[in-house]
């Protein structure tokens, strides 16, 4: 876990930056545009008068952003804790997995421990609960913000606010080695199993999905039922297991071929069914998020701009799915 040095100036300094996107209504200022570098090649004197001044300036404004950051709202309360509480699923490799010695590892894992360095070095605490309560909204406060491979849905976003797409995912149809089936065609009448409360079992059961661009325009196989699991994970893991009562899962592209790759019993079926734009979630009800959101978006805008979310893809999907089938 991160530690995280001198809380309150790593809040005054995310609350000037705020105030500086704020005044200039653009991007996060850079570094180098506030240092006083070029003026301090002067006298000595004028240095050291400088000096003076601005240490007296420093401790005032420092002052004035901790104060004018309001301390109840979200991004107010997780500065003041010096830790980040991120929502995810413990069983959803290579996103995020539990470790016998209690960590976690993943991409979803390693994006959240990015955002809140980027926050200010901040502590993570990960929790898991089930994907349904993420969904449903009205976390009460139990956790800060899902890291978790969110789809954005217009659905979600009256319960959830969204960060920008960190990155995209296929949507993958697969089927059991004893079922017998090779085509998509071929689960026509069959069961399907998905994650509970998952856009793969929305779309299983013919429910209309609104990812904007990225909206599906197929249909799933005719006459098809639907079974769900905790988590999509355990459709797979059923199969291992020796059950065979439904016939197909439906899940994420590097999810199936994690699962193909652990020697589970299934094979992939067809191209993938759709692509769907996947986002760190803030819950509506929960404190004031505005300024947490807007700081989101700059790290998020920051990590794909600087490569970290393309070289995080590259380690855990040995792809980059960061730039989506529409760039």
């Amino acid at each position: 876990m991160r530690t995280h040095p001198r809380p309150l100036a790593v809040l005054a300094t995310l609350t000037l930056a705020l105030a500086a996107c704020s005044s200039s209504g653009g991007g996060a200022a850079s570094s180098s545009a506030a240092s006083p570098a070029g003026s301090a090649a002067g006298s000595a004197a004028s240095s050291n008068a400088a000096s003076g001044s601005a240490a007296t300036g420093s401790a005032a404004a420092s002052g004035s952003a901790e104060a004018s950051l309001d301390p109840n709202s979200l991004l107010g309360k997780v500065m003041k804790a010096g830790k980040l509480v991120v929502s995810t699923d413990p069983n959803y490799a290579p996103q995020s997995f539990k470790n016998p010695d209690g960590s976690y590892s993943g991409f979803d894992i390693d994006v959240a421990n990015e955002l809140a360095k980027r926050l200010g070095n901040l502590k993570v605490d990960f929790v898991a609960p089930d994907f349904s309560a993420i969904t449903a909204g009205g976390w009460g406060g139990r956790w800060d913000v899902s890291v978790g491979s969110m789809t954005i849905t217009t659905d979600r976003q009256k319960v959830v606010d969204f960060s920008p797409p960190y990155y995209y995912t296929p949507a993958q149809m697969a089927a059991s080695k004893a079922s017998g089936i090779t085509t998509i065609e071929g689960l026509a009448g069959k069961t399907v199993c998905a994650g509970a409360a998952t856009t793969y079992l929305d779309w299983l059961q013919g429910k209309k999905l609104d990812f904007g661009p990225l909206s599906p325009k197929t249909s799933p196989p005719a006459g098809v039922k639907t079974v769900s699991q905790k988590t999509d994970a355990d459709c797979a893991q059923l199969w291992a297991a020796g059950r065979n009562d439904f016939e197909g899962w439906l899940s994420a592209q590097p999810t199936v071929d994690g699962a193909i790759a652990a020697k589970q019993p299934l094979i992939k079926v067809g191209d993938p069914v759709y692509f769907e734009p996947l986002a760190i979630a803030v819950d509506k009800s929960g404190p004031n998020d505005t300024a947490f959101v807007a700081k989101l978006k700059e790290i998020v805008d920051a990590m794909h701009a600087d490569g970290t979310l393309s070289a995080l893809s590259m380690k855990w999907y040995k792809a980059d799915l960061t730039r989506g089938p529409q760039r």
